[in-house]
Parts: C-alpha cells; sequence; structure tokens
C-alpha cells in the first residue's frame, strides 16, 4: 500500500509503491478516516493528492487506498429537489445519518437507494438499442419526467424488470452485448465529472435564452446553450440577479452552484428557494432545481471539484433533451483555491499569484456550455451564467479578463448602479454580448421585424448620451443645441424606463420579448416624432409641461404583459401632444 508521507494542508504527498500504483485522476481514499482524494501528480518517487476534505487529524504513514476510477458522481432520479456539497454528496441524507455535522465518509451518497420509483419501460425483448438512447422514464418531479438512457452501444433487449416500483438498486433491463456478455441496465450511471459527456453534434446557438430582464433580452442577449459571466463587486447585485434568472428564465432545469459562497449567503439561497413559486407550474421551484453547495469555510479543493459536479449533473439532463441553464456564483473563488494549491505545489506563479494554467481551466469549464443533437435524435442545451467577484470592482484582474476570452457575453454590474436603486445595476457602456446577430432570425421571425434595428437605436442614443454628457461636465447643457438635448432627454427614457425594472412588480419583474420590443418601439418612435418637432425650429422647453416623458417611462407598469393592444395608447399620446 501507499504510505502518506507529507501533509500541506489540502495537499498530501504519498510515497510510490510498484506493486499498488495509482494513476492521473484516480479517485482514492485517504487516511484512516478513508477521505476522499483525487490523484493530480505522479512523479518518480512521490504522487500527489489533492483531499476533498478537511485533513485535520490526518497524520503521516496512514494509508491511501485507491479505487481504479476517476472521481466521479452517480446520476440518476432524485437529483433534482435536493442539496449537494461539492463532491456530490446528499447534504439532507447526510443530516438524517450524522446529524448537524458530517462525518468524513469513504462513500459518496448522492441517492436515496430506499426510495421507490414508478418506472415506465416502453422498449419491448428483442429491440436493440444504441448509446444514449430512451428506454423508459420515471417521473423524478411533478415536472420533471426523467429518461432513462441506454449506457452501450449496440445492446440488444433480453429481460425487463416488470415490477411497478423500483429503487436505483434495482435493475430496469438485462442487455445482451455483441460480444455476447449479458449486463443489467440501472436507473443510475457513474459519470465522471471532469470529462464531458459525449453529444452526436453540436449545433449553432439561434434560440435566445429569455430571462424577462429588459437590458439581458433585449441589449445584451444570451442563446440557450451559451455562455455569460456576470462580473460585480461586493453588493452589486450577482447573486440577485442570478436569482431572477433562475426563477424566470425559460430553461427547463436549473442547476445553481454557490462555490466558495459566504455561509449566511448560501443558507438565504437554501431557504428561500423551496418557497420561491415556479410560474409554470405555481409550485415549488425546487420542483426543477439542484442546488450545490460550496461554502468559503469548506476545504478549498472541493470549490473546483463543485463546478464540475454542477456542469456534469447539467450534461445529464442535456441528454435526455432538457434546456439547462447553470449558474455558478462564483468562478472567482474557484480560481482562488486554484491559486492557493498552486502555492503549496510550489509552482511557478503567473499574474497576480494565479497559475498559468488558470485560462485553460475556465475554457475545460465555459466550453461545455453548447446547444447538442443527443445521440437519441433529441436536442438540448447547456446554458452557462458564471458570476466573477473581482476584488474592488476591478475588471481587469486576471480571472475577469481570461474569462471574457471563452464567453460570448459580458454582464458587467455597477456598484454605484446598485446604490441608486437601478436594477438591475448591468452597466450598458461597459457590458456587450455577440449572439445579438446570431439570434436576429429567430427576432425577425418570431418578434418584430423592426426589433434589430430599434436595438441597435437604442444602443446608439445611450452610446451618444454618454459622450454628451462628459461635455456637460465641462460646459454645462444650457449651450447644447436642442438635438443634442433630445438625445440626453432620450437617453434618460432609455435608462429609466427600459433598462431599470421593478422585481417586487408583478407586471415588470418578468417581461416577455414582444412587451420589450414595443416598448422599445414606442422610445424610437417619440424620439423620431420630437426630431422632427426641433427640426421644425422648435424648442424642447416648449413640452416642459407635456405628459408624455413621465406617461412613456411609466408604461413599464402600465401595460400589461399579455395585452399588446395597450401600447396604442402611447401611440396616441404622442401624436396628440405634438400635434
Amino acid at each position: 500500500m501507499n504510505k502518506i508521507c507529507l501533509i500541506n494542508g489540502p495537499i498530501v504527498k504519498v510515497k510510490n509503491n510498484i506493486e499498488d500504483s495509482l494513476f492521473m485522476g484516480e479517485m482514492v481514499h485517504v487516511g484512516n478516516q478513508k477521505l476522499i482524494g483525487e490523484v493530480i501528480g505522479i512523479e518518480n518517487i512521490y504522487t500527489t493528492i489533492q483531499v476533498y476534505e478537511s485533513t485535520t487529524m490526518l497524520s503521516v504513514n496512514e494509508f491511501v487506498i485507491g479505487t481504479s476510477k476517476p472521481i466521479s458522481i452517480n446520476l440518476g432520479p432524485g437529483l433534482i429537489g435536493n442539496i449537494f456539497d461539492g463532491i456530490g454528496r446528499n447534504l439532507q441524507i447526510l443530516e438524517d445519518i450524522d446529524g448537524t455535522f458530517i462525518k468524513p465518509k469513504s462513500e459518496i451518497i448522492t441517492l436515496d437507494n430506499k426510495k421507490k420509483w414508478d418506472c415506465v419501460i416502453n422498449k419491448n425483448v428483442g429491440d436493440v438499442l444504441n448509446y444514449g438512447d430512451i428506454f423508459g422514464y420515471t417521473f423524478e418531479t411533478s415536472s420533471i419526467k426523467h429518461y432513462f438512457l441506454c449506457p452501450y452501444m449496440l445492446s440488444e433487449i433480453v429481460e425487463i424488470n416488470n415490477n411497478d416500483k423500483l429503487t436505483v438498486q434495482d435493475f430496469l433491463i438485462k442487455v445482451k452485448l455483441p460480444d455476447g456478455t449479458i449486463k443489467e441496465v440501472y436507473m443510475v450511471n457513474s459519470s465522471p465529472i471532469k470529462k464531458p459527456r459525449p453529444y452526436k453534434e453540436r449545433l449553432d446557438s439561434s434560440i435566445p435564452l429569455i430571462t424577462g430582464q429588459r437590458v439581458i433580452d433585449t441589449f445584451f442577449p444570451i442563446a440557450k446553450g451559451g455562455a455569460s459571466c456576470v462580473p460585480g463587486g461586493f453588493g452589486a447585485g450577482k447573486t440577485m440577479l442570478q436569482h431572477q434568472l433562475a426563477k424566470w428564465c425559460d430553461a427547463d432545469i436549473i442547476i445553481y452552484v454557490g462555490c466558495g459562497e459566504r455561509g449566511n449567503e448560501m443558507t438565504d439561497v437554501l431557504n428561500e428557494f423551496p418557497h420561491i413559486v415556479d410560474p409554470r407550474t405555481s409550485k415549488s421551484i425546487m420542483d426543477r432545481t439542484v442546488l450545490i453547495a460550496n461554502t468559503s469555510n469548506m476545504p478549498v479543493s472541493a470549490r473546483e471539484a463543485s463546478i464540475y459536479t454542477g456542469v456534469t449533473i447539467a450534461e445529464y439532463y442535456r441528454d435526455m433533451g432538457y434546456h439547462v441553464a447553470l449558474m455558478a456564483d462564483s468562478t472567482s473563488r474557484w480560481a482562488e483555491s486554484l491559486r492557493e494549491i498552486s502555492g503549496r505545489l510550489e509552482e511557478i506563479p503567473a499574474e497576480e499569484g494565479f497559475p498559468s494554467y488558470l485560462p485553460s481551466k475556465l475554457a475545460s469549464f465555459y466550453e461545455r456550455a453548447g446547444y447538442v443533437k443527443n445521440f437519441n435524435g433529441t436536442e438540448g442545451s447547456l446554458s452557462i451564467i458564471g458570476a466573477l467577484s473581482p476584488q474592488g470592482g476591478d475588471f481587469s484582474e486576471p480571472v475577469t479578463q481570461n474569462t471574457k476570452r471563452f464567453v460570448r457575453s459580458f454582464w458587467a454590474l455597477d456598484k454605484s448602479l446598485a446604490y441608486n436603486r437601478h436594477y438591475p445595476a448591468v452597466n450598458w457602456n461597459l457590458s456587450y454580448s455577440e449572439y445579438a446577430d446570431d439570434l436576429s432570425e429567430y427576432y425577425y421571425n418570431n418578434i418584430s421585424k423592426n426589433f434589430m434595428y430599434n436595438r441597435k437605436m437604442l444602443v446608439g442614443l445611450l452610446d451618444e448620451e454618454n459622450k454628451i454628457l462628459e461635455i456637460v461636465k465641462l460646459i454645462g447643457s444650457d449651450v447644447l443645441p436642442e438635438s443634442q438635448k433630445l438625445v440626453i432627454r432620450i437617453g434618460e427614457i432609455i435608462r429609466v424606463g427600459f433598462l431599470q425594472q421593478n422585481s417586487y412588480s408583478q407586471t415588470d419583474t418578468f417581461v416577455p420579448l414582444i412587451k420589450q420590443s414595443k416598448m422599445a418601439e414606442i422610445i424610437i418612435y417619440l424620439y423620431q416624432k420630437l426630431k422632427e418637432y426641433i427640426q421644425s425650429n422648435k424648442s424642447l422647453y416648449n413640452l416642459r409641461n407635456s405628459r408624455i416623458f413621465d406617461e412613456v417611462i411609466k408604461m413599464r407598469s402600465n401595460t400589461s404583459n399579455d395585452n399588446i393592444k395597450d401600447f396604442d395608447f402611447y401611440f396616441d399620446l404622442i401624436d396628440k401632444e405634438l400635434a
């Protein structure tokens, strides 16, 4: 057996034993407590292991036992609605076993082995299955149908378990492989967390992930299967925005990963999520949510594992044909754990002490997003939205800059906007999205033929307003020509009446795309009419007592989300006021 010869925080070194050698990426049990670890380095004499649990009470000369398999998680019915730690252990089951304080475990208990499921097998004996084919299902929750996927190629069904209620330990079917061996297929299967799950074909991301937040859907959209990051300093509203996206985005399943978050913040998430009403089903949003809780006081190695655990679960449901959204809060804390482990390994540091492989680690995470065609013929997507916590709100630090290389949508949060009660506090001058052009055909066919034109106009007006305001700081606004005063006035309407939302308002907390399009159309119509007004040698001062500006700002809450005809009032109002 391999004996421990050095312990440095979460890093353990063992002297190599030729008769019992370990391999890279292998999951191992460390010490008498059988702590879970992973081999991350092999030299001539020593093997380096990172431990995913606290190494307190661990001592030298204790044994390390290999498992001959990579760090993996069991996937099956029972994931949704539950809470897991960074390495996939079910915290609710462990609480029943250990009480408040969880003891070290050599086994990763993910699923409830005693719960019985009503299973339906929709194939017959003699049918041939390929990898990823769906051969049955069970209802995991009232809103999610959990499909059973075949894990083998060219396998013939030779027996079906006809019991009505089965546990995850009972076989569903028996199949005969091409070499003649008989294999049992279960509801649960093990999947390595650091190896992406395969798919048949990667498709173009041409359908938007609708969030109901105007600044995102209209200005800086994200496609289903896309990747986005949300950087912001402390108090800018990253977690609040991700909660809002988890509740309202049109993904079928939500995976929320609290990576290195403060304990009280994760407690709020765990307490609030079960009470959030899902607008789709009017039931708890936990019926389609998986929570992974990895607080800042847990071992730093588990932060890296929590990110990969979350994305592996998301890929599993994507393979069933679901659209999945993964919220990672925050990847900056994950990068900090990489820096700490790199320091303990005495690796040569790169910028600000982060390891030189930080970009490749970020790429391995964000590149697992995508819109794909599965082996069973279904289409599914995995959208990743990662929060970033740059120190001091400095977006030039390495984690933010390297993340921008692998995402196509960047929602920069501004602390000053958050303190001014502007929600969402997305800075429109720093944010961008490269998905807009990819989604233009969808907008043209499903929303409005003028959607992209109106979006371009709104973005252009805000950009022009920003330049004019720099001049106003020097010479004041009184000397500006009427055309520039108009831009400032319309810019205020865009900022207050369009970009700002009220999360407590029933009509404004979520806004469908068709209503967003109509609101943009009203603002552009007002701008064009006022432009004609001042071109006829009239002054905006004449409209100081007009109610059109206030009415257009209030239209976000004064119009319903269902009746688009409400907007006819604003077209008539603008015409009458300017007549």
